[in-house]
């Protein structure tokens, strides 16, 4: 088994703040949504292999518990991008041996950011 995509949610007309935080913090890059799924709004990243989905949701919920772990190259400079963006870090050393943070999208989702090697598929 693969993982094709992950989706979070977000309110109807807010893409250019997924734009800003997924390409600006993460450096991915925005993929043509097809249609009919174009004209119902949000907006689709891909990074290397990892593709990630932005669906419109009303009414809209961000998810607090729930949520996609990226593996980053650079945990530091994914912090100071996020910080100076006024983004929230919490990080998280619960888990020896593993060094990550918690933050969130613009829309309240929760997102785990992991150094590259300590990711759970990578340990």
């Amino acid at each position: 088994m693969k993982l094709d995509h992950l989706q979070l949610a977000m309110p109807a007309g807010e893409e250019e703040k997924a734009r800003r935080f997924f390409a600006g913090v993460f450096g991915m890059s925005e993929q043509q949504k097809p249609e009919p799924l174009a004209s119902r709004g949000g907006c689709w990243f891909r990074k290397g292999s990892v593709i990630l989905h932005i669906g419109v949701d009303t009414p809209f919920v961000p998810q607090q518990k729930a949520h996609p772990a990226f593996i980053v190259e650079d945990l530091d400079s994914i912090e100071r991008a996020l910080k100076e963006r006024g983004h929230r870090v919490v990080w998280d050393d619960s888990l020896p041996n593993r060094k990550r943070f918690y933050t969130e999208d613009p829309f309240g989702n929760r997102i785990e950011i992991l150094q590259e090697g300590d990711g759970f598929s990578q340990k």
